[in-house]
């Protein structure tokens, strides 16, 4: 199960396994299948897959570019299924009963395309579990904690229902990772927090089984005498598809959810520290949207975050669709939630810090990032900005977040075994020129 989606063998045979079975049922046949029915259904398959296309964003509401890849093999499992209509007289059996199975193969191969273009499902194992609700590694139930206690150089995963006490807001169930430390004696160490907020389409155990979270704490933990900080996998949307942008609104009060249901229940049930100043924010995409904006929001809460190819504000297409679809048409509370205007009108922050990472074939979240940094540094936040080889995919995020724990756990003071020596900062590198550089990039 250990199959990479991503690239590799199992994508191209896929691929291949579509393109001839549909080759196969398409067929050369006779003169009429050619030259009349066999181009009715094409043209046919043309038509409603461009339809599909139409629906998907006047009906379906999906705004986001999606890859072409998705498109052509959509259009060729409709061109398999007009091709067993139109197709069905000249047909031998073999022909028929190839067609469905082009079809299949094509929506997988569809389907994989689209998975590749955000890194979802790293894996044809991480796809199953994700799909079937299958347990993650090191998963314990909050019954077992108790009873856990001695050495061990990994930790824990915990499913929690954290209650909707102050928000009311219908959130799935939710992940919280304990480094080692936690564990080795019954008084449990006061360690810092972060909350990991994925993209718009997301789960909450994105982070884990496609930004490989747990992997980078327990690898930073190894070399810090079992030391990690608390990630508190949260859910910032309520669904896949819904886009609160952590803010409260139409869709949810996803922005009470974070700030005041999630810290008290983390702070009791597991022990943690209390302080703001140990408390952070790490986002990706509309996540790292989410981290400057609860930080810079909530600095009672929140006091570090990490902004990893995130936009410039909370945002579902324009200023005013923004407010009409976010804040149910109340403007001032876009003005409240949007950063640029929270900085330039919050008194100089104390205390607060921020990492901006971007990948260099994100134009557009580099100048955002940037721009927010230099109004963030205005106000008093210590920032450090990151451009690092990459694009707008799960594996970019895994990657920023490795680099960024060190310096994370840093401003956060999680105990462990530290040099007081400062945390190198990688030199920005700069993008070079190109037309993928300024494409505008989904939120996921």
């Amino acid at each position: 199960m250990n199959v990479s989606l991503l690239d590799g063998w199992f994508p191209w045979t896929v691929q291949l396994a579509a393109a001839v079975a549909l080759l196969v049922a398409v067929g050369w046949r006779d003169r009429r299948w050619r030259l009349r029915r066999a181009p009715i259904a094409i043209g046919a398959a043309a038509a409603l897959t461009a339809l599909l296309g139409l629906l998907t964003v006047t009906v379906g509401g999906v705004t986001d570019p999606l890859p072409l890849a998705l498109w052509f093999w959509l259009g060729a499992a409709v061109l398999a299924l007009a091709v067993l209509v139109f197709g069905w007289r000249s047909a031998r059996w073999w022909r028929r009963a190839l067609a469905p199975l082009a079809a299949l193969l094509a929506v997988v191969a569809g389907a994989n395309a689209l998975n590749a273009s955000t890194g979802y499902f790293p894996t044809l194992d991480d796809a199953i579990g994700e799909l079937s609700g299958a347990p993650l590694p090191q998963q314990v139930t909050l019954d077992q904690l108790g009873s856990l206690t001695g050495k061990t150089n990994t930790g824990r995963i915990v499913q929690v229902d954290i209650p909707d006490t102050a928000s009311g807001f219908a959130h799935r169930q939710e992940l919280v990772y304990l480094p080692p430390a936690w564990f080795r004696s019954k008084t449990r160490p006061k360690l810092p927090v972060l909350e990991m907020i994925g993209g718009e389409y997301a789960a909450p155990d994105n982070w884990v089984r496609a930004g490989d979270a747990v992997q980078t704490a327990d690898a930073y933990a190894a070399e810090h005498g079992g030391f990690a900080p608390v990630l508190v996998f949260a859910d910032a949307t309520g669904g896949f598809k819904v886009d609160t942008e952590c803010v409260d609104g139409p869709s949810g009060m996803a922005e009470d959810h974070l700030v005041k249901d999630i810290p008290p229940y983390v702070e009791k049930t597991f022990d943690t520290a209390t302080d703001p100043r140990k408390w952070g924010v790490v986002g990706w995409s509309m996540g790292g949207t989410c981290a400057i904006d609860l930080t810079v929001e909530h600095p009672g809460t929140f006091t570090h975050f990490e902004d990893i190819s995130g936009d410039l504000g909370p945002n579902t297409g324009d200023k005013q669709q923004t407010i009409d679809k976010l804040y149910g048409g109340d403007a001032s509370a876009w003005a409240a939630h949007d950063p640029m205007t929270v900085l330039a009108h919050h008194a100089k922050y104390r205390d607060l810090s921020g990492w901006f990472e971007s990948g260099d074939q994100e134009g557009n979240h580099i100048a955002q990032g940037k721009e927010l940094a230099a109004a963030a540094r205005k106000d008093g936040i210590k920032c450090e900005l990151s451009v690092q080889p990459g694009r707008h995919v799960w594996q970019f995020a895994s990657t920023a977040f490795a680099e960024a724990l060190p310096w994370l756990s840093q401003q956060l003071g999680t105990p462990g075994l530290h040099t007081g020596k400062p945390v190198p900062v990688p030199t920005p590198k700069q993008p070079q020129a190109s037309p993928s550089a300024s494409a505008p990039t989904p939120k996921v």
